[in-house]
């Protein structure tokens, strides 16, 4: 509870000795500076720490590419043919789906091009797509060319979503009457579950059932949810999903992502699709003359055969997550993003707003802060003293302080880091 903070290093000591995840903080390389201290990193929002166990993992793949080459397929000790196999069940309890749900390939658009490949069917006037209007950049760009690829025009075809005036998140009463108000309209609604911008936490599950009882497919692109926030993607009854790995999953730069289709489409081999040979039955993908024959569950979305060298970052680092659970790491995430947001209001609201929501069931570990009469000379600022944070157009400072890894001396750190940049020192 904020009446529990207290604004002093000591208290912030305290809470880290009573921090049951404190030992995970060893297990991951922290940057350091010039000076040798390390920074206060409060970026895996964009992008999540190295686990010290990945070069491990890796180098164990480059051995057995090097002393088996080809046959490493088959016997090297984590053997390549099902490599993506040894990811499936930790990144469905990760994002809250069954395995047949879930499979980790390519990257985030080019799976949310995939998924909309086969959900996005406009047919009549049920043509448009619902996205947010501050939606990330390459999700309105993948979605705008969805719709041109059809022969329509995003102009005509997109409904974006906006907050009230005087508003920066959307209310969910809009995002409904919205959906109410198109309704005989729309073919797909794709929201960022977490919004990149400002941190808010959708409700899937009331968008998704609104949606489908108005007759249109949802879908959710999960980048800044998965490994932030419990996505229960099967019980929320979304049609798919997409995300990332490289941001709380911690699986390098650039690191693959993954994808979820519900159980109610991911068996049927009617849906259209672009298909590849990854996607075809195991027992007979390598008799090369057969006609597409989808292997059950969402890996018949799988075009080609998985980079392995990609695949071990993300491996090693769902390990991790396996060992400690999201249960554990959204309850510490709750606290310590609480104890960000008490700092920084101790600022003052004559100086500070935090745009994201104060109810944490309505965000994860992200908060994101506009200074007011600053500009990005402060960030640099904060920068210079030791801070890697995010900053975002046109006045956002982005903080995440991620429970797997970070300290709440480290957000005490922020805090009072920002505090003097604020004050001119």
């Amino acid at each position: 509870m904020v009446e529990e903070f207290q604004n002093d290093l000591a208290f912030a000591r305290k809470m880290d000795e009573r921090d049951e995840l404190r030992a995970y903080r060893s297990q991951y390389h922290m940057p350091v500076q010039a000076n040798g201290q390390p920074y206060v990193y409060l970026c895996g929002n964009s992008l999540g720490l190295q686990p010290k166990a990945t070069e491990g993992y890796l180098l164990q793949e480059l051995e057995d590419w090097k002393n088996l080459g080809v046959e490493g397929h088959f016997h090297a000790k984590n053997p390549w043919m099902p490599y993506h196999e040894f990811l499936t069940e930790a990144m469905a309890r990760v994002v809250g789906a069954k395995p047949s749900e879930v499979v980790v390939m390519n990257t985030l658009t080019v799976n949310l091009h995939l998924m909309m490949v086969s959900f996005y069917r406009p047919v009549g006037r049920r043509k448009k797509i619902i996205i947010e209007a501050d939606a990330f950049p390459s999700d309105k760009y993948a979605v705008e060319s969805q719709i041109r690829f059809h022969g329509l025009s995003p102009e005509d075809c997109l409904i974006e979503l906006k907050a009230r005036d005087g508003e920066v998140c959307l209310r969910q009463e809009d995002i409904l009457g919205v959906i109410d108000a198109h309704s005989e309209d729309i073919a797909l609604i794709l929201l960022g579950n977490t919004n990149y911008y400002t941190g808010q936490f959708f409700d899937m599950k009331t968008i998704s059932e609104h949606g489908h009882a108005k007759g249109c497919m949802v879908g959710f692109d999960c980048a800044h949810g998965a490994g932030n926030v419990p996505l229960n993607l099967h019980d929320s009854g979304c049609d798919f999903a997409v995300w990332c790995n490289y941001k709380y999953l911690n699986s390098g730069p650039g690191g693959m992502g993954g994808a979820f289709i519900h159980e109610r489409h991911a068996d049927s081999k009617d849906i259209p699709r672009f298909e590849g040979w990854w996607g075809h039955n195991k027992e007979t993908r390598f008799k090369m003359r057969d006609a597409f024959d989808p292997t059950p569950g969402t890996e018949a979305w799988q075009l080609s055969n998985p980079p392995i060298l990609a695949m071990v970052a993300v491996w090693s680092a769902l390990k991790l997550f396996d060992e400690v659970g999201m249960t554990r790491l959204r309850k510490k995430a709750i606290s310590l993003t609480g104890y960000l947001e008490y700092l920084v209001n101790t600022l003052g609201d004559d100086v500070v707003n935090i745009v994201t929501p104060a109810d944490p069931a309505q965000r994860g570990s992200q908060l994101s802060i506009q200074v007011k009469t600053a500009d990005k000379k402060l960030f640099n600022k904060i920068t210079e003293a030791g801070v890697i944070a995010d900053w975002r157009e046109p006045d956002v400072i982005r903080v995440a302080p991620v429970p797997m890894y970070n300290s709440y001396e480290d957000v005490y750190n922020f805090y009072t880091i920002l505090k003097s940049a604020i004050a001119g020192n």
